[in-house]
């Protein structure tokens, strides 16, 4: 059995794909994941992925490319070369699943999977019904239990990765500060995460920095003299076990938030609520939500804050996150000393 599962978007929401992807892969004997360029790395590091195609997707992408006819023919004839007999095509809510579906289809997929409020037609064999508020690996799950998937005997249906690497240098016991988002809606104030940086190596705690090669500013910033500046120094296997390393991580809902729980370290989210937390949280991973869920811009899919001051996020302060942080046992004089 040959199985593509697809996932068109960013690195968190092919993360958040990974129950999904180990349901399919636990009854298949090859399981290829059809990604954006976005989420090719993280996609790698999904247990159950086999091969990773990347496709640059008109009708998924944030920013997107034009619609070539010759770009989805190639990607019909890749899709076709790979044989599959079955794919499952997970999407987020305000994503339609039917462009794509029309693609494999004409690739010669006889079995596909999705969620969809659109009438299918043909397009799809199983058009599975989820509830509207519950959280997208589940929803993805939905899709792979209706295509025939189904989580191994304990598997617990958490986030998870595999290939982890860490720089072994860093200060014991420390807590990951990610300033950056994909979205300046979502950003708590760098000088917040500055102050907060400062107040950590007071307490006696580490704190390392991380971001992207296009966040170094940013991340420097935020390190100040206090803390540990890996911004742009790490891959995203590296990223994933500095985080597995953390007694905690601060950060954002960004693609890192996933990652943490990923790797199983408690999360403090600093969460804005342009998008529904009951979907997008991060998922089976101790955390504090911080931020006002209630706010003017509650399910707006905002990109850029629409309301003045950005009250959902600048109202939190640097003692509601080192609170947040003692909730989840992070204290000074008493580290978590996980299992590592």
């Amino acid at each position: 059995m040959r199985t593509l599962v697809v996932r068109l978007d960013s690195m968190g929401d092919v993360l958040l794909a990974g129950p999904a992807v180990r349901a399919m892969a636990a009854t298949s004997d090859h399981v290829t994941m059809l990604c954006g360029p976005l989420g090719r790395e993280a996609a790698g590091l999904l247990p159950g992925v086999d091969e990773v195609l990347c496709w640059e997707a008109p009708w998924i992408l944030a920013d997107p490319p034009p619609v070539d006819p010759d770009e989805v023919d190639l990607l019909r004839k890749r899709v076709e070369a790979g044989m599959f007999d079955r794919a499952v095509i997970l999407t987020s809510f305000h994503q339609s699943p039917l462009p794509t579906a029309l693609v494999l289809r004409l690739a010669g997929i006889a079995r596909l999977a999705a969620v969809s409020t659109d009438y299918p037609g043909s397009l799809l064999d199983h058009r599975v019904r989820v509830e509207e508020d519950i959280p997208e690996p589940e929803r993805a799950l939905a899709v792979a239990i209706a295509c025939g998937g189904r989580l191994p005997d304990g598997d617990d249906g958490r986030l998870a990765v595999r290939g982890l690497a860490a720089p072994t240098d860093l200060p014991v016991p420390y807590v990951v500060l990610h300033p950056g988002t994909s979205a300046p809606a979502r950003a708590w104030p760098a000088d917040r995460y500055r102050d907060l940086c400062e107040h950590l190596s007071s307490l006696g705690l580490g704190a390392v920095v991380t971001g992207g090669t296009d966040e170094r500013p940013l991340t420097a910033y935020v390190a100040g003299a206090s803390g540990t500046d890996l911004g742009g120094t790490l891959g995203l296997g590296e990223l994933a076990g500095v985080l597995r390393h953390a007694e905690a991580v601060v950060v954002g809902n960004t693609g890192p938030a996933h990652l943490a729980a990923a790797v199983g370290t408690p999360v403090v989210s600093l969460y804005a609520p342009t998008i529904s937390a009951e979907r997008w949280a991060p998922y089976g991973v101790d955390r504090v939500l911080l931020g006002d869920q209630h706010a003017p811009c509650r399910d707006t899919r905002a990109r850029e804050c629409p309301v003045p001051g950005h009250p959902c996020l600048s109202g939190v302060t640097t003692d509601d996150v080192v609170t947040a942080l003692g909730t989840l046992g992070v204290r000074p004089s008493e580290p978590v000393g996980r299992s590592r």
